[in-house]
């Protein structure tokens, strides 16, 4: 019972939240200066007509509550500009599945890999694996993404030879996975590690090892489980930006995906692929930070959801 009030108490919460977002949103972006239509090669009386067709020409709260009124019923509208009368929720259902396949390994590379070296780096604190481990994160942080996808290109595609730049071809999906990793697995490297030494120090792991239990069944199953609470609070976010792809990694590598139309539905002032894409990507936030606090309860009972 306590579980289910608190599933329902989120969910109405993120009905709450994303309203504002939805609120917040359509009006910064009817701020913009110009319209959807300012780049068509027509006439000043063409452009006219389209702005009365999609009802611009309306005061804005007139155009906000129709919005919201269509959104209730799952219409997202069609697209201005990127893909003129296609519906919004068609374009991003169908850019979002090529992104959540590629998001999707990557997110477990960067699962996989970032808990391993952190704890590895944790375990062998200022001796050479911590070491090689701290200098691997900290570049792999500082590095930008564009800077991280040219790399690869120029050491796998064009010195080596060994991976094709275009995405279409088998084994183009390795370079731009790698892309949208990088970043998250170097984070949770160092959240990993933090954790482990902070948790290793704990009184209740002297009293396990006091007890005669192996150091593997010391560090693996108490100290381990216990330190990734931090991890879990940053896979709810992670998990939502990488399935919904990066820009730069789907740009450079011409993934057919959603991170794409982020920046190009701003500058080609496509208000209902803002809008559409801004509510799918905070619902999708939302989702996932829900289940990640479930998780909490999952990794330690101890932790209550009231």
């Amino acid at each position: 019972m306590q579980l289910s009030r608190y599933i329902i108490k989120r969910i109405l919460l993120a009905i709450v939240s994303i309203f504002a977002i939805v609120t917040i949103t359509f009006f910064l972006m009817n701020l913009m200066p110009g319209d959807p239509f300012m780049s068509e090669k027509a006439t000043e009386e063409s452009r006219q007509k389209l702005i009365e067709k999609y009802g611009l020409d309306q005061p804005i709260y007139i155009q906000y509550e129709k919005y919201l009124k269509n959104l209730v019923k799952g219409d997202m509208g069609t697209s201005y500009v990127l893909q003129k009368g296609r519906e919004v929720r068609t374009i991003i259902f169908e850019s979002f599945s090529v992104s959540m396949k590629l998001g999707v390994r990557a997110l477990i590379l960067a699962v996989i890999a970032g808990i391993t070296l952190g704890c590895i780096a944790g375990l062998t604190k200022d001796r050479l694996p911590d070491g090689l481990v701290r200098i691997f994160s900290s570049i792999g942080i500082s590095m930008p993404s564009y800077v991280v996808a040219a790399i690869l290109m120029i050491v796998l595609a064009v010195s080596w030879n060994i991976l094709p730049l275009n995405y279409n071809k088998p084994g183009g999906w390795i370079m731009p996975m790698l892309t949208l990793a990088t970043y998250p697995t170097c984070y949770l490297t160092r959240l990993t590690r933090a954790s482990i030494l902070e948790v290793m120090n704990q009184d209740y792991l002297r009293t396990e090892r006091a007890k005669g239990m192996s150091e593997f069944v010391v560090v693996f199953v108490h100290a381990l489980k216990n330190s990734l609470i931090p991890v879990i609070t940053y896979l709810g976010p992670l998990t939502a930006s990488i399935l919904t792809g990066g820009f730069v990694a789907e740009s450079v590598f011409s993934v057919p995906g959603l991170g794409r139309y982020f920046v190009s539905s701003i500058s080609g002032r496509d208000y209902t692929m803002i809008m559409g894409i801004t509510i799918f990507y905070s619902t999708l936030i939302v989702i996932m930070n829900l289940v990640c606090d479930i998780l909490y309860k999952i990794v330690d009972p101890r932790i209550s959801f009231e």
